[in-house]
C-alpha cells in the first residue's frame, strides 16, 4: 500500500484546522465555539458586551506589571491574566461578592479561587488566606494577603478569570481603564 505524500498529508491537516476557524468571527478563539456567543463577548470580539463590574482586588495606585495575553488555542502559551503591582503583605480583597472554592498551594504557590455568579471563576495568587474553602466573601472583603512564588514579581499578585471554563481578560471586568488613543507618529515638515 502505498503512503500519501507528506505535503498532501500537511494540506489535508491545515484545512482540517483552518476550515472550524473560519467560521469564527474576528478575533473569536477556535476553542471557544461551544459558548461561542458568550465568550466573543467575553474575550472583547463584542465591543456592546455588558460585563458585571468588579473592584480592583489591591488598593492603591493601579499598575498592570504583566497585562492579559490569549493564548492561540486552549493549550497555546500565553498569560491567562494579569500581574498588579502591590507589596508583599499587601491586603488583596474579593473583586466581587461569590464563594470561596478552592485554598490552596498549586506548585510553589498558594492560591485562593472564588466562584462568583453567571459562570465567573476568579484566581488570585500568590495569595495567603485563612478562609475555607465555602466560605462567602462579597466585593471588597479582604480575602488573604500576597505572598511570594509563582511567576509574578514578588508581591504581585495575578488575578485569572474564567467565564464558563474559559479564561477571559480581567480588565472587561474591572472598567475604568482608559481606551489607547493612537498619536501621529511624525511631525510633516
Amino acid at each position: 500500500m502505498r503512503r500519501p505524500a507528506p505535503a498532501l498529508v500537511r494540506g489535508v491537516i491545515l484545512i482540517a484546522v483552518l476550515l472550524p476557524a473560519a467560521t469564527l468571527s474576528p478575533g473569536e478563539p477556535a476553542y471557544a465555539t461551544s459558548h461561542a456567543t458568550r465568550t466573543r463577548a467575553a474575550t472583547g470580539a463584542d465591543e456592546g458586551a455588558e460585563h458585571p463590574r468588579w473592584r480592583w482586588p489591591v488598593d492603591g495606585v493601579r499598575h498592570v506589571s504583566a497585562p492579559f495575553r490569549a493564548p492561540a488555542h486552549r493549550y497555546g502559551a500565553g498569560h491567562r491574566g494579569l500581574d498588579l503591582s502591590a507589596s508583599i503583605g499587601a491586603e488583596v480583597r474579593s473583586p466581587a461578592d461569590g464563594v470561596v472554592a478552592f485554598v490552596g498551594t498549586v506548585v510553589d504557590r498558594q492560591l485562593l479561587t472564588i466562584a462568583h455568579d453567571d459562570g465567573y471563576v476568579s484566581t488570585l495568587e500568590p495569595v495567603v488566606s485563612t478562609l475555607a474553602p465555602g466560605a462567602v466573601v462579597h466585593e471588597g472583603d479582604v480575602v488573604g494577603r500576597t505572598d511570594v512564588g509563582g511567576h509574578t514579581a514578588a508581591g504581585d499578585v495575578h488575578l485569572g478569570v474564567r467565564l464558563d471554563g474559559d479564561y477571559i481578560n480581567p480588565l472587561l471586568l474591572l472598567g475604568e481603564v482608559p481606551r489607547a488613543v493612537l498619536l501621529p507618529c511624525c511631525a510633516r515638515p
